[in-house]
C-alpha cells in the first residue's frame, strides 16, 4: 500500500511505472498535498475513477499535470474540441518485438504486416495497459476516450513508435505524426513540465 510520510511531504511526485502504479498513488497523493506529474494517464480512461482524482484535486488544491509522453499537440485537441464538432483519430506503427506478451502477437508478425487493434481509447488501454497511454491522453485532450478511434499496426523490422493523430473539424483539419526511435521523448515531455509549473513563461 503507499502511503505519504507526513513529513516532509513533496510538493510534486513524478510518475513513471504504469497505470497501476498511478491507480494506487494518486488518491493519496493528492489528498495529501502533493500535486503529480504522471505518463501513465491509461490509468484515467476509466470515467470514474477521473472524477475520484478530479474531486481529490480540487478538494485538496493539488493537480494533476499529464506529460505528453510520446506525441504532442494537446494544445490544439483541446482548442478544436471545445471549437466545434470534430473527429478523432489515433494510428500507431509499432514493431513486431514491441508487442510480445500481449494478446495480438504471434510469430507470423515478425515477416507480415498486419492491424492488431481497431477500437477506442478505451478498449485499447485494457489490452496494452503499458503501450498506449498515448492514445487515451489524446481522447482526454479531445473527444473522451470512448469517442477516440485507435489503430495499432505491426511492421516488420520497425524501430520505435509512430503515432499519427488526425483532427477534422467543419474549419479544421491538423495532424501530428511523432516517430520515436527510443522511449527518451516521454522522460524529456516531464522534465518540460515540471519546468512549466515553476517558468513565468509557459509552452
Amino acid at each position: 500500500m503507499y502511503e505519504i510520510k507526513a513529513s516532509p511531504r513533496p510538493d510534486y511526485i513524478v510518475e513513471t511505472a504504469s497505470p497501476a502504479a498511478f491507480r494506487e498513488i494518486a488518491l493519496p497523493a493528492l489528498k495529501s498535498g502533493s500535486s503529480i506529474v504522471t505518463l501513465s494517464i491509461g490509468a484515467l480512461a476509466d470515467a470514474d475513477f477521473y472524477k475520484e482524482v478530479q474531486q481529490a484535486a480540487l478538494d485538496n488544491n493539488t493537480r494533476v499535470h499529464l506529460a505528453s509522453g510520446a506525441i504532442g499537440g494537446f494544445d490544439v485537441l483541446r482548442t478544436v474540441s471545445l471549437m466545434e464538432e470534430c473527429t478523432v483519430t489515433f494510428q500507431t506503427e509499432k514493431g513486431p518485438h514491441s508487442l510480445k506478451n500481449t494478446e495480438v502477437y504471434d510469430q507470423a508478425l515478425q515477416t507480415e504486416q498486419r492491424e492488431v487493434f481497431s477500437g477506442d481509447a478505451k478498449e485499447a488501454i485494457a489490452l496494452f495497459p503499458t503501450r498506449v497511454n498515448v492514445a487515451v491522453a489524446a481522447a482526454l485532450a479531445s473527444l473522451g476516450p470512448e469517442n477516440l478511434t485507435v489503430s495499432i499496426n505491426s511492421t516488420p523490422g520497425f524501430v520505435g513508435d509512430d503515432h499519427r493523430i488526425e483532427i477534422k473539424s467543419e474549419q479544421i483539419h491538423t495532424v501530428i505524426d511523432v516517430y520515436s526511435r527510443t522511449a527518451q521523448i516521454a522522460g524529456w515531455s516531464v522534465v518540460n513540465t515540471l519546468r512549466n509549473i515553476v517558468s513565468p513563461i509557459v509552452f
